[in-house]
């Protein structure tokens, strides 16, 4: 797999590409195989000691990340870039529970040995993200969450019914991401929708609790009126986190693809050097 990072000057409007080549590795856990992709191995350096670490959304997979990992890796940042299980290149689950995915990220991080990573994760790889940071609170020293579709707080809360079928915004994302990433869409294990979304629509104030384990100063990315984050969860969450900024975007779900720059403006000076 190759990410393309400009290498030299322009002449007029042609730039001139360096193919850095990320080879896929595939590690074995207890019950199921990942895939990712290490610019840090690839590379044999990195001026950064933090790997960022970039999970994708449900459905996606580690290549809707490749152009703001060439941004990190111009700027020395060694960057790990996951496929979820059931996702990509890793390989199918028995069970995919929110906190299975993170425990993947987590079990990851041990095997590459690392001390300190920054953690961004985008809807679905938002929950790992959020739930590594919550039960590994030393290793995390930034997390980004972008549109992680927040569950219910408690069983006194009910899902609309609007929210009992697909919304507008889940089904536009999901059309969009078959016509721009077909392979990633078709490699995707769709066993697990059914789970997935009984999970963000049932109470798990196990993870709302949690939140306030998470010590890493964090950035939470909100799409507008088409995204998935319900407004009233999220200010329980920024409440409960102690280091929380909320930053709104005027787009749907997919931040990082649809407002790349701005994306890119609110996210490189948070994660810092």
């Amino acid at each position: 797999m190759a990410v393309r990072t400009p290498c030299g000057g322009a002449v007029g409007r042609s730039v001139v590409w360096l193919i850095v080549e990320l080879t896929v590795t595939r590690v074995e856990f207890d019950d199921v195989l990942i895939a990712y992709r290490d610019s840090g191995a690839a590379a044999g350096h990195a001026h950064s000691d933090t790997p960022v670490v970039l999970v994708h959304g449900m459905g996606g997979d580690g290549h809707t990340w490749d152009r703001f990992a060439a941004q990190l890796m111009r700027r020395g940042r060694r960057v790990v870039i996951p496929d979820l299980r059931g996702h990509g290149h890793s390989a199918h689950a028995d069970s995919y529970l929110f906190e299975e995915f993170g425990a993947d990220i987590l079990r990851l991080c041990e095997r590459l040995d690392v001390e300190s990573v920054d953690l961004i994760g985008h809807s679905l790889g938002g929950f790992a993200s959020s739930w590594a940071a919550m039960q590994r609170p030393d290793l995390v020293r930034r997390l980004v969450i972008e549109e992680q579709p927040l569950p219910l707080r408690s069983g006194d809360e009910q899902v609309p019914l609007t929210r009992r079928l697909p919304s507008v915004a889940e089904l536009w994302h999901a059309t969009t991401s078959l016509l721009r990433h077909p392979r990633a869409v078709l490699a995707f294990d769709r066993s697990m929708t059914t789970s997935a979304l009984e999970q963000f629509r049932k109470p798990h104030p196990e993870w709302w609790e949690g939140l306030r384990a998470i010590t890493a100063p964090t950035l939470f990315l909100r799409g507008g009126p088409t995204g998935m984050v319900d407004p009233d969860k999220l200010d329980h969450l920024r409440t409960a986190v102690p280091d929380c900024t909320v930053q709104p975007f005027a787009c749907g779900h997919s931040i990082h693809r649809d407002r790349y720059q701005a994306f890119e403006s609110a996210v490189l000076p948070f994660l810092g050097h």
